[in-house]
């Protein structure tokens, strides 16, 4: 009798034990700051809270009308960054990270689309399938400095992407990246307009993004001379450490002029995508963007060793990423998305618009 109580002792101690150890386990798992947002709702997805996006003056409206600003990253070159064009990339980007939006840049030149199409399309469509079946936005960016000098293969590929996509309302177009020095009215507009109408032949209305002269820095430039379609926004892009006050003034001009702008490339460092960060002016930009509703992505998902990059060499291509796994970069922006998208990725039923302001 006494042996069968010991036993019973036993195995009563090392059943609290493996209870407490459950426990234990169970709260270092969920206190994880990383992974999966436990508590954001994945039911209520993005594109159902906003919807097809519009132009309604110098802002980007959502399907009530209401200002709105998208917050993600890019994602680099495809030819040379083509492993982070992954659903888990993808996938772990909306639920750790919350971004509302993926920029997938398409590599047209050198050793890209125009070499080799069906390689370089293959990662594009498996970015959008992502994104389309995450419920975020997802810009197709025709990532070429000189898109002018190859117009009719951004024509044939737009509209080829307007046909298989442009139903959803997820997709957004980038159709040319980053004019270098030339002039907006004599060679930037007239392909843009060409562009344009050969995505709307298929009856795509969702909203276009245009690169601007100077590496689209001159906003204030085209808006002075704007394209006549709807739903179109003239792309800002600028490096903390070497744009200041100054492409801030150009932003305003174009503001001013009722021009709608989206920053669809941004970095936290110099322009050449290393040296150092400049946190003051970096979150200057960001009150200024944040004041003006406006729109942004980060460069780059890349494990380049480099200054903007937001990996550090190695980190997985499938997500899963924590603290040990980005760079400074990649810290400051994944903190800065989970904070502008907060509003968005709440408990069930809770999902709501950020606020106007």
């Amino acid at each position: 009798m006494k042996d069968n109580f010991n036993k019973k002792i036993i195995y009563f101690l090392l059943m609290c034990t493996l209870g407490v150890s459950c426990i234990l386990f169970y709260y270092l798992m969920s206190s994880n700051t990383y992974g999966p947002d436990k508590t954001a709702n994945k039911n209520n997805r993005v594109i159902d809270l906003l919807g097809r996006l519009q132009v309604a003056g110098n802002q980007i409206v959502d399907q009530n009308g209401k200002p709105v600003a998208l917050h993600g990253m890019s994602l680099f070159w495809s030819q040379w960054m083509g492993k982070y064009y992954t659903p888990d990339c993808i996938k772990w980007l909306r639920d750790d990270w919350h971004c509302t939006v993926i920029r997938a840049a398409l590599g047209v030149t050198p050793a890209g689309y125009l070499e080799n199409p069906e390689v370089e399309l293959k990662k594009m469509y498996t970015v959008i399938d992502a994104c389309l079946d995450l419920g975020i936005y997802v810009i197709v960016d025709w990532h070429d400095h000189n898109a002018h000098n190859h117009q009719q293969a951004a024509i044939t590929f737009f509209k080829d992407i307007a046909t298989k996509y442009g139903s959803h309302p997820n997709i957004i177009y980038e159709i040319y990246n980053e004019p270098e020095k030339i002039s907006w009215t004599e060679v930037i507009k007239p392909y843009a307009e060409s562009v344009i109408k050969s995505i709307r032949s298929k009856h795509s209305y969702n909203l276009i993004l245009v690169g601007t002269p100077t590496w689209s820095q001159d906003v204030d430039i085209a808006s002075q001379d704007p394209l006549l379609f709807d739903n179109i926004a003239y792309t800002l892009h600028f490096y903390a450490s070497t744009h200041g006050q100054y492409l801030r003034d150009k932003a305003t001009i174009a503001l001013q002029n009722r021009a709608a702008i989206f920053v669809s490339e941004f970095g936290t460092c110099e322009y050449t995508g290393t040296g150092l960060i400049n946190r003051i002016e970096l979150d200057n930009w960001f009150n200024f963007m944040q004041k003006n509703q406006i729109s942004w992505c980060n460069w780059s998902i890349a494990d380049k060793n480099e200054t903007s990059a937001a990996l550090i060499p190695g980190a997985s291509p499938e997500g899963g990423w924590t603290d040990i796994d980005l760079s400074r970069s990649g810290l400051i922006i994944r903190n800065q998305i989970r904070l502008l998208n907060e509003s968005i990725f709440k408990l069930p039923g809770q999902a709501e618009l950020p606020p106007t302001p």
